[in-house]
């Protein structure tokens, strides 16, 4: 979908280590872009990166060398300019207790400076989609899991950023759920948002996904569409899922013969 933009770059990593300790970084050269109108595939197993990553997009984490620039600039030249570009979904949703669902939405709503009558539009599009109407004036504190999650994706998509940066967003949404998200993220990709997600189904990835970044013990260990991921790995016809299998198997076994 990314072609059908001008080429730009609203996320680019460049040349990233990092991590907790400067003696042991946790990330080794990590080098990529998400483009407008794209949506890139994270994947990886638990420890190999992936939140370390996210952490050091989001500005929680300072590169230890390389730099992370959203539509242009680092963090530390325009802070606001660069957190107002995008909206983060964590994997476990994390609200205001007391406030309600429509009261989480107004919130956003002036954080991000949308219009009333924006708001409005919006916020009633995305609570019918997520068939929150019945839960509109409920507490955080009263909402399940799955619905809490529900929250924090409709503030996401209430901002229409120019990145989301997504984390495990399926985890406890329930079948409804997963195809509202899904429908939204294709519009918003189709309005020239770049998409960053994590997540372990793969299947749902290579659906969806426009290419894919397999990060594997802090490093990549490929970058591309499917058709490109396949013809470096020599695995015409295979699945993401297989070729992922084989380069976490082909690692661990480089690891034992080192």
């Amino acid at each position: 979908m990314a072609e059908a933009f001008a080429e730009e770059n609203v996320l680019q990593v460049s040349h990233l280590v990092g991590g907790y300790s400067p003696r042991r970084p946790v990330l080794h050269d990590l080098d990529f872009t998400v483009r407008r109108g794209e949506m890139m595939g994270l994947i990886g197993l638990n420890g190999a990166g992936k939140s370390t990553a996210v952490k050091h997009i989001l500005g929680l984490m300072a590169p230890q060398q390389g730099e992370v620039r959203i539509r242009g600039v680092k963090l530390e030249e325009q802070p606001e300019r660069y957190r107002g570009a995008f909206a983060y979904v964590p994997e476990s949703p994390v609200l205001f207790e007391e406030l309600t669902v429509e009261e989480h939405l107004r919130m956003t709503a002036m954080a991000y400076g949308l219009q009333e009558e924006d708001y409005r539009e919006r916020s009633e599009k995305l609570i019918a989609e997520f068939r929150m109407g019945p839960k509109r004036g409920s507490r955080a504190a009263h909402l399940s899991k799955g619905m809490k999650q529900k929250v924090m994706l409709m503030n996401a998509l209430l901002a229409r950023p120019d990145l989301y940066i997504i984390d495990e967003p399926f985890l406890g949404l329930d079948p409804l759920g997963i195809r509202s998200l899904l429908e939204r993220l294709v519009e918003e990709r189709e309005r020239g948002a770049a998409i960053l997600m994590s997540t372990h189904i793969l299947s749902t990835v290579e659906a969806y996904c426009d290419r894919f970044m397999i990060l594997h013990q802090g490093r990549v260990k490929e970058l591309g569409t499917l058709a490109q991921v396949r013809s470096s790995r020599g695995a015409e016809g295979q699945s993401l899922e297989s070729i992922f299998y084989g380069i976490v198997e082909e690692s661990d076994a480089d690891g034992r013969n080192a």
